[in-house]
């Protein structure tokens, strides 16, 4: 009777201990390592080096990279292009000619400008952001995004892919300006609520070395130009917010006001440049000006003119803007002083047109020189590249010049 009892209790021991090892393995790979990001060691995001900088040759130059459309990489098949092309192309392709760019242009700051992702042929996100953006962050350069109507389709919502795209690697890109707004005193550093996710600005310093080395002198603003949004009962595309673009002028005039104690030439600009995904309601105009580029498809802009030109011209600092959203439009036109250029879609998951290149555009700040050193900007050029065999640079233009040449 004594070894049937010992006998038993041997054998629910072994079941007690099996139980126990069952419940531990099932923790861990079911839940412990669920809590590790993407079901690894936990990453540390990694920082460029900041702050953002001139060269020491006193140039800056930007890579502004539009509509990617990033899907889930080669399983996810490109949009109109020739039949020779379509077996083999995918996701792939799109990160084939960004890397391309870069190697070729080797630009010093890369700003995303929407549909980064489109949001409707991937079923995670996040895993499509991170292929998207993994050609800046495998090159360790600096980088920048705001949001589309395309990117929040998907497993997250726009503010969730602001916060996303803040924290990978090398990005310097924010949610939204901080709580704490040093340009509004009146208010105690409490900002107003502000519309949107990604309106953030950036300051680039001047060349390591010279006078300007700790001064701004070139300021970027990324704006959320929104989705969609029924307005009176009609369906339309986004727009800037006034919560938005009364930041954009506290920001603005903090930023001008800046150069009075620095060693800014007096009257010296400090030129900015603006970057948002849909354009604004009076691009239309330009279909009937000089432009450079090609404009081969009606603008889809909101129905709602929210102002957007109107404080930019007030300003005064805002030299050029750069959207995305029309994909087979590369072209840039002046309204009332201040250059709106489209980067021409670089996505191949995207729309586009058979037998017409992708492409994207570089932005290049160049600084003066005067008697003792680097000075101020003095001009801003731009041109695009076409994802070709040669890798085409067309349209090269002046943007802005601190004294335009006569």
């Amino acid at each position: 009777m004594e070894s049937i009892s010992a006998k038993w209790d041997w054998k629910h021991s072994l079941l007690y201990i099996t139980l126990i090892y069952a419940i531990i393995f099932f923790v861990d790979k079911q839940i412990l390592q669920k809590l590790q990001i993407g079901h690894d060691k936990i990453h540390l995001k990694k920082y460029p080096d900041l702050p953002l900088r001139f060269r020491y040759d006193g140039t800056f130059k930007i890579l502004q990279v539009a509509d990617m459309h990033y899907g889930m990489g080669k399983v996810t098949r490109c949009r109109d292009v020739t039949a020779t092309e379509f077996k083999y192309c995918s996701d792939l392709n799109t990160t084939r000619f960004l890397k391309r760019i870069i190697e070729a242009e080797k630009p010093d700051f890369i700003a995303f400008t929407g549909d980064n992702i489109f949001g409707s042929s991937t079923t995670d996100a996040a895993e499509s952001m991170i292929q998207a953006f993994g050609p800046a962050m495998e090159l360790g350069l600096p980088w920048a995004a705001v949001l589309g109507n395309h990117d929040q389709e998907s497993t997250m919502d726009r503010e969730e892919l602001m916060y996303f795209i803040s924290l990978m690697d090398y990005s310097v890109a924010q949610v939204n300006p901080p709580a704490e707004d040093p340009s509004n005193p009146a208010k105690g550093g409490v900002m107003e609520k502000i519309d949107g996710f990604g309106n953030y600005d950036l300051t680039v310093y001047g060349p390591p070395g010279s006078h300007l080395a700790n001064s701004s002198i070139l300021n970027l603003f990324f704006l959320d130009s929104g989705d969609r949004e029924v307005v009176q009962g009609v369906r339309t595309y986004g727009y800037i917010k006034e919560s938005q673009l009364r930041w954009l002028r506290r920001v603005s005039e903090a930023l001008q006001g800046q150069k009075q104690d620095s060693n800014h030439r007096v009257g010296a600009q400090l030129p900015g440049l603006a970057f948002f995904h849909i354009p604004i309601p009076e691009t239309p105009q330009l279909y009937y000006q000089n432009i450079v580029g090609q404009f081969q498809e009606a603008v889809a802009c909101s129905r709602v003119n929210s102002g957007v030109l109107q404080t930019f011209v007030s300003l005064g600092d805002i030299k050029a803007v750069f959207v995305g959203h029309d994909h087979t439009n590369d072209f840039c036109g002046n309204l009332n002083g201040i250059w709106f250029c489209y980067g021409g879609g670089i996505g191949y998951h995207g729309y586009g047109k058979a037998g017409w290149p992708r492409r994207a555009r570089i932005i290049l700040a160049e600084a003066g020189k005067g008697e003792n050193g680097w000075m101020e900007v003095e001009r801003i050029k731009t041109w695009k590249r076409l994802d070709d065999q040669r890798l085409s640079k067309i349209d090269e233009q002046v943007l802005w010049e601190l004294c335009p040449s006569r």
